[in-house]
This record gives structure tokens, C-alpha cells and sequence, in this order.
């Protein structure tokens, strides 16, 4: 397999251990590959504001996709183009609207790197300030000025299957919604048709990889998208069920680095 090809990278609980750091193993087999062609990139539900230290970390000179492909560039090349995909702000301030029905704790709205929380939450700005974002407290159908990148819904449990269904039946046609791994009881929302597969799909025709020739690991549901479009999509042990069902293959867990042990055997790198 010594044709070049296209990696693509999730991060949480896929290349990261669960103390979200990269391993020194999967750091060789990923250099290793760079070394003889491949092309590696990330691709992440993460703004580029929390992923940026991993793509340094890495080396990396290719484009990036976050937001599950609401927002992919090229951090070294700005001739690459980006591609921004919001929501209607006034489909996001109907969402607002509609889940003061529902029991929930706050709702989040990002705008690339300006973070908009409804309700003040310290536990959660914790989470969201790292990059050091704008962050603008308040109703969000007052302070939010521009369509958001992407928006949250922090709820219980048994909440998520409920608004997840309002969600569907008054917006299927112009949001897509994905809900986070525990502990975290979150409903993510994006605009309509938008998810990393379609990140994938960008970079891949800017590198002239075939889909036959991409491989892409996860281990969450916005990851599935990305998984069915490459050649070989490919499931950590550690992932969910559904994803599993849909990849190719499945590798070791996050914490046994099973991207740098599938690489270097399936591309024959002799990294390890």
C-alpha cells in the first residue's frame, strides 16, 4: 500500500488518550507516514481555537475541520480558502425560543471564536475558554448578533431524547443535530447537510485522493458520516456500537494506540 493517502484524525477518544494527549507512539507512526507521502489532518467537532495545540503538536501543514464541518481552513494557508457554513441566526433564536418549554441547563453559541452562554456557568466556561474566546453572558435572543458557527443544548439525561425530537419534527430541514458521549448530556446542533465527511470530501478533491485511498478514524456519532464516505473507515475499540456497525474495521482504544498500531500495519511503515 505504498500509494498516498489521505488520514483523517478525530481527536476525543480517538487520537487522544483520555487525558487528551497524544501519545509518543502514535506521534512516530503518524510522522512515519507524513515521511513517505501520506497526508495526515484532523477533523473534529472541536473549534480551531481547542485543536490548534494538537495541530502544532503534530506539525501538520494541512487544512483542519471543525465544527464537524462547519469551519474547515487551512491554518498555514490562507490563499486555501475557508468555508464557514452558519446557522440562520433566526433559526437559532427560534431553537432559543422553543426550550424555554423544555428543562434544560444552558444553551451555547459559537461564532467561530466569540462564545455566547445564556445562562453564566462556571463549570462550562471552563471548557470553553481555553483559546481564549469572547465570551458574551445573557438571553441569548438579545446578545447574539450573528449566526452561530454552531450551538449547544446542556440537559439531562432523559431530556435529550425529547428536545432531540422537537428538534427534528420543527427544524429537520435546516439544522442537524448530534448528541455528545457521556458524562456530558449535550445536543449539538449545526446548519442542515454539514458534517466532517463533507471536510473530508473538500480536502481530498484539493489533494486529488481518491475515496479508496482516504482513511479515517472515530469513535462517536459525528463520526459516521466521515467513516462511510472513506475507503476504509475505521473504529476504535473504544467507540460506540453504531459506529462499529458502520466502519470497515476496528482498531485498538484511544488508550492503546490504535491508530499508530493500524497505520503501521496497514501502510507498512515499520514505525514501531
Amino acid at each position: 500500500m505504498a500509494d498516498k493517502h489521505l488520514i483523517a484524525l478525530d481527536l476525543d477518544g480517538t487520537l487522544l488518550k483520555d487525558d487528551k494527549t497524544i501519545s509518543e507512539r502514535n506521534k512516530l507512526v503518524l510522522n512515519k507516514a507524513r515521511e513517505e507521502g501520506h497526508i495526515v489532518m484532523i477533523a473534529t467537532g472541536r473549534p480551531f481555537r481547542s485543536s490548534e495545540m494538537y495541530y502544532h503538536e503534530l506539525e501538520l501543514d494541512t487544512p483542519i475541520v471543525n465544527f464537524n464541518g462547519a469551519f474547515i481552513h487551512h491554518p498555514l494557508d490562507q490563499s486555501w480558502g475557508v468555508h464557514h457554513s452558519p446557522l440562520s441566526i433566526d433559526v437559532a433564536k427560534d431553537i432559543v425560543e422553543a426550550l424555554d418549554s423544555f428543562k434544560f441547563h444552558n444553551i451555547i453559541a459559537e461564532v467561530i471564536d466569540d462564545v455566547y452562554f445564556h445562562y453564566h456557568d462556571e463549570k462550562l466556561l471552563d471548557i470553553f475558554n481555553l483559546g481564549g474566546p469572547n465570551v458574551t453572558t445573557g438571553d441569548l435572543r438579545k446578545y447574539l448578533k450573528a449566526s452561530p458557527t454552531s450551538m449547544l443544548i446542556h440537559t439531562e439525561e432523559e431530556q435529550l431524547a425529547v428536545i432531540r425530537k422537537h428538534l427534528s419534527e420543527v427544524h429537520a430541514e435546516v439544522i442537524d443535530h448530534r448528541s455528545w458521549a457521556a458524562p456530558w448530556h449535550v445536543i449539538e446542533i449545526v446548519k442542515y447537510g454539514l458534517n466532517k465527511a463533507v471536510g473530508l470530501k473538500i480536502a481530498a478533491d484539493y489533494f486529488q485522493i481518491p475515496k479508496e485511498k482516504i482513511i479515517a478514524f472515530g469513535d462517536e456519532d459525528n463520526d459516521l458520516d466521515m467513516l462511510e464516505y472513506a475507503g476504509r473507515g475505521v473504529a476504535m475499540a473504544n467507540g460506540i456500537e453504531a459506529v462499529k456497525n458502520i466502519a470497515n474495521e476496528t482498531t485498538l482504544s484511544n488508550e492503546e494506540d490504535g491508530i499508530g498500531v493500524y497505520l503501521n500495519e496497514i501502510l507498512n511503515l515499520k514505525a514501531l
